[in-house]
């Protein structure tokens, strides 16, 4: 059974809100992805991405007063921390590739934080450094709106035209010095061609398909997933059926069918264009809805199963599940 590194998944954020920062997601029945189910898939890494909720979401869903970013994050890391410190005998914190390769070695699985929207940088690039002082290690650049970054994939061509901030320009070069990895899922396509001219090394689309296939603007055109590949970056697939499917994308939330055959023919349009070596996987468990056929990552054989039927070699399905993401961690990842 081949390992598993996925570059996406919302977990924290459902233990944050269901249980609060005292909790570990250890063996929780209540998300899509546990640590018990990530050793039983085999795993090797896991991105636990913070994402940061707009205060529209308290209000119209938890019906709470919304916390501040800085609140939040402290919240989550905190659930982040005890799932690594009461749980060392399963999991370990990692922050570049040697040390999941050494957890690899020891029998352990690595956990990486990652953060989802860059509005709590706030233009400082101060800011930036804490989060990597604090063992950030991956930053999706946007959510859904703009900040000091710059701004989000939109339907209006306007909107998705713009590129990054003056701010936005620095902070992608700091963050690549550093050693945080650059995150484009959710960003504008302007911004996108931005880091194309700035990256000097590879960057990555944690949470994203391809837009010919499915035309939600979240997903990357031919020329974007090609740019990537040139750049050496790699996308992961989104199991979220609005991102798989133009028929699902047009259902309401709850009735979408995530389906295995979907996800399939997304991976082999993506090697058809591109080839395996741009390819990964980014699930956004516990950030999607609808009728999942892949609910837990170990349900992510059967998709691996699935691609060698449709004649995927082995060696494919190992580059696509981890050595694709190894080798872009070794390059850009520190």
């Amino acid at each position: 059974m081949t390992g598993i590194t996925d570059m996406h998944c919302d977990t924290l954020m459902k233990a944050f809100f269901e249980e609060g920062p005292s909790s570990d997601v250890f063996d929780t029945k209540y998300t899509h992805l546990n640590v018990l189910d990530l050793k039983n898939a085999n795993s090797i890494a896991q991105f636990f991405a913070v994402f940061i909720p707009p205060e529209d979401y308290y209000r119209e869903y938890l019906k709470r007063k919304p916390l501040t970013p800085d609140e939040y994050i402290d919240g989550c890391v905190q659930i982040f921390n005890n799932t690594v410190e009461r749980h060392s005998d399963v999991i370990r914190r990692a922050c570049n590739a040697d040390e999941i390769e050494a957890n690899m070695r020891d029998g352990k699985l690595s956990a990486v934080l990652t953060m989802e929207d860059g509005v709590a940088v706030y233009g400082d690039m101060k800011k930036l450094d804490s989060f990597y002082e604090r063992g950030f290690r991956a930053i999706a650049l946007t959510w859904n709106f703009a900040n000091c970054f710059g701004y989000p994939n939109s339907r209006d061509p306007e909107l998705m035209a713009k590129g990054l901030t003056d701010f936005g320009k620095e902070a992608v070069v700091h963050m690549q010095d550093l050693g945080i990895l650059v995150d484009v899922s959710h960003l504008s396509d302007g911004g996108f061609w931005d880091i194309v001219k700035l990256a000097k090394v590879p960057f990555i689309a944690s949470h994203s398909n391809a837009r010919t296939v499915c035309g939600h603007p979240r997903n990357m055109t031919d020329d974007m997933i090609l740019a990537l590949k040139d750049k050496g970056g790699i996308m992961g697939l989104n199991l979220s059926p609005m991102f798989l499917s133009n028929a699902e994308m047009e259902r309401d939330r709850e009735a979408r069918d995530s389906r295995i055959s979907d996800m399939a023919d997304m991976m082999e349009y993506e090697k058809r264009l591109a080839g395996i070596e741009v390819m990964a996987i980014g699930t956004d468990l516990d950030g999607i809805g609808g009728n999942l056929e892949v609910g837990c990552m170990s349900d992510l054989h059967k998709l691996f199963d699935e691609l060698i039927r449709r004649g995927f070699t082995t060696e494919d399905i190992d580059r696509i599940a981890y050595k694709n993401a190894l080798r872009v961690f070794r390059e850009a990842m520190h």
